[in-house]
């Protein structure tokens, strides 16, 4: 997804574990399972992949605003491969069509994502799509239309109001469920693409986490969101998921769901415990994006995948 560093309530520009040791099981006979990958390693993906904000930035372009504690760099790490040996393409704002084409940021262009890849690449992390549904932007909406309606209002809201989601949802149509269907149909046509380019790597597939709770909660105070949208975008979020891990094991794909691991730890939640962090953020990140906390759980839940 894409950050803005700018967002701010005011403005409504919206837009500490260590790593857990990846075992390798044991057969009965006391031979290792299934070994865990090695490189050369490319890590696809947009900005929940690149890790805005955490510090420090690598890599050009600057414009993408890849983290060097991102959870590639930590799978990375954790795996001992050596700078050779891995290559982390991710870019904010990335969208589908970004992995095979160039992208323009602010601060220069990426190259085509898919350019990394090789016969030789032997592992492919992909963590794609939010963009596609434009899922940041639902976000600003949403918190605007929320803002408007406390302000028209009691200042109170009752758990089934909802003032966004009925800007995409009407006469029985739902803007966002479409725009899902369409990521599954173009993250199909990716992995292919994947699969061709880079035959013999094993390719996993990022799920996001948690961003917003099921209920409103402290959404109110954090993201000024009404409760029945929060509960709207967090479905939108699991229905997303979802998507990424059928078309994921449609072709023979792993599917790493990040999702399970991070509940209760999204932008509404204590900053002592949060992955991602609300429009004002604390920690080091871009808003409604990954902290360090998050990229490091995120990595965890990838190394875990990797036991499978």
């Amino acid at each position: 997804m894409r950050p803005n560093t700018r967002i701010s309530l005011a403005g409504l520009l919206a837009g500490g574990a260590l790593i857990a040791m990846a075992f390798v099981p044991l057969d009965d006979d006391g031979d290792t399972g299934t070994a865990p990958p090695g490189g050369p390693y490319i890590a696809l993906g947009d900005s929940y992949t690149a890790g805005p904000g955490i510090p420090e930035e690598k890599g050009s372009p600057a414009g993408c605003d890849r983290s060097d504690h991102n959870y590639p760099a930590l799978v990375a790490d954790r795996l001992g491969l050596k700078a050779a040996d891995f290559r982390d393409v991710s870019c904010s704002g990335a969208t589908i069509a970004d992995l095979g084409a160039r992208q323009t940021t602010d601060q220069g262009a990426n190259p085509a994502q898919f350019s990394a890849l090789s016969e030789r690449t032997r592992l492919v992390t992909l963590g794609i799509g939010g963009n596609d549904i434009g899922f940041g932007s639902m976000i600003k909406r949403c918190v605007g239309a929320g803002m408007l309606y406390k302000a028209l209002g009691s200042g109170k809201y009752v758990p089934e109001d909802a003032p966004c989601e009925r800007q995409y949802v009407s006469d029985g149509t739902d803007e966002v469920r479409e725009k899902i269907d369409a990521v599954g149909v173009h993250l199909a046509e990716s992995l292919a693409e994947i699969a061709r380019r880079a035959p013999h790597a094993r390719v996993y597939v990022i799920g996001y986490p948690e961003i917003l709770p099921s209920t409103g909660g402290d959404c109110l105070r954090t993201m000024s969101l009404a409760p029945g949208d929060v509960a709207f975008l967090h479905q939108k979020e699991r229905q997303l998921n979802d998507e990424l891990r059928d078309r994921a094991e449609a072709a023979s794909a792993e599917y790493v769901d990040t999702f399970t691991p991070s509940r209760g730890r999204g932008a509404c939640a204590a900053e002592d415990v949060r992955w991602i962090e609300p429009l004002e953020p604390v920690a080091p990140a871009a808003p409604v994006h990954p902290n360090a906390r998050g990229e490091r759980g995120m990595a965890d839940a990838v190394l875990r995948a990797f036991e499978k």
